[in-house]
């Protein structure tokens, strides 16, 4: 069958060397996955990163400008913080993303890397089902004046200080005042975010079709400071009122020290991630997977 991706860009744990038994085995595995596109007739690029950092030399290295200008497909070999990474960068390009597993939990790398070539070749010849996933940016605004900027594709996250209390927030949804929150933090998650932090938190499970938020306080003061769901066509703001040593995180992946003042604002990003699953994937299928619900349970 023939492919109907004709050039196709493999990305790993960039982060990593082969110096580490996870470097290693991650480098075997991309290896296999290239030798298996090759035999498929496609044209074979390594994001240049994971090029350098395996020492990978036998096929083309592309940035990530070069890959969404050049690539048709993405495929992601690792877990999903390696997804989430590249997804980030990848979404401005409107290259659809493969995720192959080779982490734990797997929500948005959902093909087990065991039996990849059976997935991939199906998909491969355009049998799959196709997921948008929204993204979040953020700003941090000091004094009237941008100080950082972000895109998330998880969530943004208000953290009190390691050593010290509550932070207050002030929080305000299109400009209305909500309330202000003494807690340890404040969660602002996408739908894809909802599996994670936000879940620990006691937030809920949003499916990816639905165009919301949720905000999820951490350890609130008052236990009536619910999570809400929010349409993600509203801007959130928060200010930090008072709490030592306040910060903001944006998929774990970046962070800003804050001062009392300042705001981070939220805001729905125009571009989205393009995710390809596995024909007949199910949302439900993979949370009853990874959550392990019906353990237990005889199916009826």
């Amino acid at each position: 069958m023939k492919s109907k991706f004709q050039h196709v860009a493999l990305v790993g744990k960039y982060q990593i060397t082969t110096s580490s038994t996870s470097g290693a085995n991650s480098r075997a595995a991309l290896l296999a996955v290239a030798h298996f596109l090759d035999d498929q007739g496609c044209d074979v690029s390594l994001e240049k990163d994971t090029a350098l950092n395996m020492g990978l030399t036998d096929y083309p290295a592309l940035s990530v400008a070069q890959i969404g200008h050049e690539c048709d497909l993405g495929l992601v070999v690792g877990g999903d913080g390696t997804m989430l990474g590249i997804g980030r960068q990848m979404a401005p390009y409107g290259v659809p993303l493969i995720g192959i597993n080779q982490g734990r939990l797997g929500f948005i790398t959902d093909v087990p890397y065991d039996s990849f070539a059976t997935s991939l070749a199906q998909m491969l010849g355009g049998a799959y089902v196709e997921d948008h996933r929204s993204l979040i940016n953020a700003r941090v605004l000091r004094d009237g004046h941008c100080v950082y900027e972000a895109t998330a594709m998880n969530d943004v996250v208000v953290n009190r200080g390691a050593a010290s209390g509550m932070v207050e927030l002030r929080v305000e949804v299109d400009g209305h005042f909500v309330a202000n929150q003494r807690a340890d933090g404040l969660i602002i998650a996408t739908p894809t975010g909802s599996t994670a932090y936000a879940l620990s938190s006691g937030g809920p499970l949003i499916h990816p079709s639905i165009p919301g938020w949720v905000m999820v306080p951490i350890a609130p003061h008052t236990l009536s400071n619910r999570p809400i769901v929010l349409a993600n066509s509203t801007k959130i703001a928060i200010e930090i009122v008072s709490g030592r040593d306040a910060s903001a995180s944006f998929d774990t992946q970046s962070l800003a020290s804050l001062m009392h003042g300042d705001r981070i604002e939220v805001t729905r990003s125009r571009h989205h991630v393009r995710f390809l699953h596995p024909q007949g994937w199910s949302y439900f299928d993979t949370l009853r997977e990874k959550l392990h619900w019906n353990e237990g349970v005889t199916a009826t």
